[in-house]
């Protein structure tokens, strides 16, 4: 097996394919609940070994992060991430061997798109998530404001925010859960033209899920910004994909996004089509690198793509053959 700065060095697509493909292999024997996953879905050992294409790769429901221990490292993990979840809801949990090659993932991605976080002064406002425990975002926020070297978390003191983002020196990003970022628009409609506005996405039951045209609209009008930043990420992945302007996103070398028919899991669209989103994130070398996400989206023929909402009933979808 490979190491993580083998994962991050990935320059082309055939090294992607190649290691993608010796990746599944590994986690398709050794990561218990994604063999089990496999078999019961009708792919037994046989089948698997002889699998030589990405296209042909099963993915697993992201849901069974919600019932098993998704794991396959030779220690006990560092950590464990837990995703948001609205009351009633199971947490995912995602168990990570070494928080260091989270940070190593993150940092390197945030550096594709951005450059040096040291040139930045980052301000986080995660209200819903500093109130928990197992934040990647927060853990993410806080491993980069570190390198900056300037910012901080703002749990809702919108006042102290505002002054201290105008008293940098440094350019400004502002990362935002987006029903506080909205919430800073109405009160206070501040303007942040100079300022990279960037909205990791969500109501989380805390207001009424908007179309992302509509939210990007009232956030421009608010802060007099040219265009809003996204960060598409989730606590069962080790990498995030961005957005520079209009819900087209972008992957770092060691992922890659398809969709899938929502009534075929095991059909992958072409570009263009409109289906269930489906992640390879290589950076997941101790849990599952490839999962059924339970988003909508579409795919572009140069590998970007938009998020278009969530997949009915996405809640039970996928997961019964590992109910028991």
């Amino acid at each position: 097996m490979f190491d993580i700065e083998n994962i991050l060095d990935i320059g082309n697509r055939a090294e992607f394919e190649q290691k993608a493909l010796q990746l599944f292999h590994f986690q398709a024997e050794h990561c218990t609940p994604y063999r089990e996953y496999l078999r019961l879905a009708g792919f037994g050992p046989d089948f698997v070994r002889s699998i030589r294409r990405l296209d042909d790769i099963p993915y697993m429901p992201i849901c069974i992060f919600k019932l098993r221990e998704v794991y396959c490292g030779d220690n006990p993990p560092e950590t464990v991430f837990t995703s948001s979840a609205t009351t009633g809801m199971t947490p995912s949990r995602h168990p990570v061997a070494r928080l260091e090659d989270y940070r190593k993932s993150f940092t390197a991605a945030f550096r594709i798109f951005y450059g040096d976080p040291s040139q930045y002064a980052l301000f986080a406002l995660l209200p819903s998530y500093l109130e928990r425990k197992g934040s990647s975002l927060v853990m993410m926020a806080d491993s980069l404001i570190s390198q900056c070297g300037a910012g901080g978390f703002y749990l809702d003191d919108y006042e102290a925010l505002l002054a201290d983002m105008a008293a940098c020196g440094k350019p400004t990003i502002l990362l935002g859960v987006t029903y506080a970022l909205l919430e800073l628009a109405e009160r206070y409609s501040p303007d942040l033209h100079e300022s990279i506005i960037m909205e990791t996405g969500g109501m989380k039951g805390r207001r009424e899920e908007l179309p992302k045209n509509e939210l990007h609209r009232r956030l421009c009008e608010a802060f007099g910004a040219e265009r809003i930043h996204s960060e598409y990420g989730m606590a069962e992945l080790s990498s995030q994909a961005y957005s520079l302007g209009g819900g087209i996103f972008r992957t770092p070398p060691w992922m890659r996004v398809t969709v899938r028919d929502v009534n075929d899991p095991f059909d992958i669209l072409p570009s263009g089509s409109r289906g269930g989103v489906n992640i390879i994130d290589l950076a997941n070398l101790h849990s599952c690198a490839f999962i059924q996400t339970e988003d909508m989206g579409r795919t572009f023929p140069d590998g970007s793509f938009t998020i278009e909402g969530r997949i009915d009933r996405s809640e039970i979808r996928g997961c019964n053959l590992l109910v028991q």
